[in-house]
Order: C-alpha cells, then structure tokens, then sequence
C-alpha cells in the first residue's frame, strides 16, 4: 500500500531511543504525516537497522525519516524520549544541554507484570515526566503518546481512532504537542492539565494492556462528552 505523505512541515522531530516498536513507528508515523523525524539510539547503527526496516515496508517516508546516535536526534527542534521508562530521566540527562528550552515528550510508562496481571509502578516523583522534568529542568516537558499501540503507530495507511491525553506545566509546549497529534489521521488531542496528571495518566497504561490480554485485541481511549474542539486551547 502507497503512503502518501502530508505537505512537509519546518519542524524537525527527533526520538531518543527510538529502535523499540513504538519509537520506530512513531518515528515513522510522524515521517507520514510531513514531519522530519530522526530515530535515535545510543548506537546509531541500530538506529539505522530500524529506519531502514521502516523504509523497506514504506518506501514512501524515505524522505523525512533518518537516523543518528541519540545525540543526533537530540538536536531537533521538538525531542520524544522513547526509551524504556527506567532509563527515561538518565538518556534525558545524557543530552541535557541540547534539551534545554526544547519541548521534551515523555511518552514511557513504568509497568510490571505479575502473573497474569499488569500493575503500575511509583517512579521517584511519582511518574516518568516528572523524573525526566527533575533531570532536566530546563526542558518543557510534556506526557504525552502512553495509550497508542505501537503495532496501529506502524499501519501507516490506516488512522489510529484514539484520544491523546497530554500534559504539561507549559502551555505552549502542550499546543506544540497538540498540533502534532491533530495532524495523525484519527487522533484527538486532549488537554489534561499540568504535568502531575501524568501520574495516573501513565498508570492508567495498565488497565489497557489488562483489556489487551482479556479480549485479546488493542484497544485505545477514545472519551465522551467534549463538545469544543479540542486544539482551541485555553492559555
């Protein structure tokens, strides 16, 4: 199936640790939609082990989709931190000095499994966007992308029908990151306060993976009830 991309836009979009399946098809995602995107990693020859695995099913995001070592994709205007949730606050830290006064998405979330059964875990300051907002403080740090399944991320020919909570102590980088995601086919970005939100944001991954395995299916939120649109955010 053809991809056809979106008209390309200024910014530049790069994801540190972006080799996992919903960091490559994020990357990829955003490439389709017209954004410039870098897949990151502390090897930038895994990094490109994924982008030209993404490249060889979507030929038509070859384009707009790179690859660099992390320090790489730090560079870009907007940063997704899309390693694992335990060295989330460490891989920002690494790459303080180019984060600083960027919007910074933290999209992780700490989970364990326990028999059949997934439960949340309590990271220091009590979630993963605020443990990478502690390690770089100069940084805009939004939560944002826990609840999209990576396998739907990477169906680039179809639209994800998903609401995207996002949060964040910065207005503007919360707009930044909602005009984003409006331009991803069938997602709706909503704004769900400041950053200590992303606690149970981040918690609530759990339930929805619990749902996975019941039903055996991936589901998505999808809320009811708000009438305005959604990206007229208020200051």
């Amino acid at each position: 199936m053809v991809v056809p991309l979106c008209k390309a836009v200024v910014v530049r979009i790069g994801i540190l640790g972006g080799t996992g399946p919903a960091g490559s098809a994020l990357a990829a995602r955003l490439a389709s939609i017209g954004y410039e995107a870098v897949i990151g990693s502390r090897s930038k020859y895994r990094a490109m082990e994924a982008r030209d695995g993404m490249v060889q099913r979507w030929p038509a995001i070859e384009p707009l989709l790179s690859y660099g070592d992390n320090a790489a994709a730090a560079a870009c205007d907007v940063v997704v931190i899309a390693t694992p949730w335990d060295s989330a606050a460490t891989t920002a830290q690494e790459n303080e000095a180019a984060l600083a006064g960027k919007v910074v998405v933290s999209m992780a979330n700490a989970l364990v499994r326990v028999g059949h059964e997934f439960q949340p875990l309590v990271p220091p300051r009590g979630s993963v966007a605020a443990h990478v907002q502690a390690a770089v403080p100069a940084a805009r740090i939004v939560a944002a992308f826990h609840h999209l399944p990576a396998t739907e991320l990477g169906h680039l020919g179809e639209p994800i029908d998903s609401d995207v909570l996002i949060c964040g102590d910065d207005k503007e980088a919360v707009r930044t990151i909602s005009e984003i995601v409006s331009k991803i086919p069938g997602c709706r970005p909503l704004d769900a306060g400041e950053l200590s939100n992303a606690t149970a944001i981040e918690a609530f991954t759990a339930v929805l993976l619990q749902l996975n395995v019941r039903y055996k299916t991936r589901v998505a939120p999808k809320l009811t009830g708000i009438k305005r649109d959604p990206r007229a955010l208020q200051a």
